[in-house]
């Protein structure tokens, strides 16, 4: 019995922290926040609405776009950053200076560019994704041991075959958890870029229940982004395990 109730950890999380909503609940009231129970009835209320599908359609559209964005150019740059030192050094202060950079300043300049619609909340999703994913890269790509690389040499690998062979293996669990974090740093982009520059989406959404003091609908669309930004991020988690500790054949109790 005690070996399964530690085996669930993440289910004593989830109990906890309904607890603590319930309790927020009762001390600031009805006009700040709804109670578990509630919001989940009026967020399954809401999924039995086309409108509501729509909505987040237009959400998910953008975001696998500006993911698939911040994957394949950051991947690129890390690479290219990764297999030049010289260009590595002259570039990686700049990608850390943007990474610190609010990226909500950036979003004026991407309205003037994009307009309003599609493909500006794209290319601020993407902005926010980017980064990290070739900073990420580009420290895996610097960790893996030179030897590897002579290895390669002596067999006279191609530069393509060492990439293959040689490079992404022994780099993929970094560049993996810098996908993860890209990951969900592209999601906020796209619901920030919906919240200021979109007639449709979960962020848009949610910027208009916030103007109408919609508690339900304000209440809903965050338990909604929550859940679903916290099982992917589970899952690429479990995976990231995975490729850090591959499985050895498990022990008899």
């Amino acid at each position: 019995m005690r070996r399964t109730i530690y085996a669930h950890p993440s289910l004593f999380l989830v109990i906890g922290l309904l607890c603590l909503w319930q309790i927020a609940f009762w001390l600031v009231g009805r006009d700040a926040l709804l109670p578990p129970l509630e919001t989940i009835l009026y967020l399954a209320g809401l999924l039995q609405t086309a409108r509501f599908w729509g909505h987040i359609a237009e959400t998910g559209t953008a975001f696998v776009i500006a993911l698939a964005i911040s994957v394949v150019a950051g991947l690129a740059i890390g690479l290219a950053l990764g297999l030049n030192r010289m260009a590595a050094e002259v570039f990686e202060p700049f990608l850390l200076a943007g990474n610190s950079v609010p990226k909500i300043a950036l979003y004026p300049i991407v309205l003037l560019i994009f307009g309003i619609g599609m493909p500006a909340k794209i290319a601020f999703g993407a902005i926010h994704g980017v980064v990290p994913v070739a900073i990420f890269t580009l420290t895996a790509c610097s960790n893996v041991p030179p030897i590897l690389f002579r290895a390669a040499a002596a067999m006279r690998l191609t530069r393509w075959d060492t990439i293959r062979s040689v490079l992404l293996p022994a780099a993929l669990p970094d560049i993996f958890s810098g996908i993860r974090i890209g990951f969900s740093l592209t999601l906020i982009g796209t619901i920030l870029g919906e919240m200021f520059g979109s007639q449709r989406g979960l962020g848009y959404l949610l910027m208009t229940a916030i103007g109408l003091q919609n508690i339900q609908v304000i209440m809903s669309v965050t338990l909604l982004l929550v859940l679903v930004a916290a099982t992917v991020n589970t899952l690429l988690l479990a995976q990231d395990r995975r490729l850090r500790n591959p499985a050895t054949p498990s022990q008899a109790p």
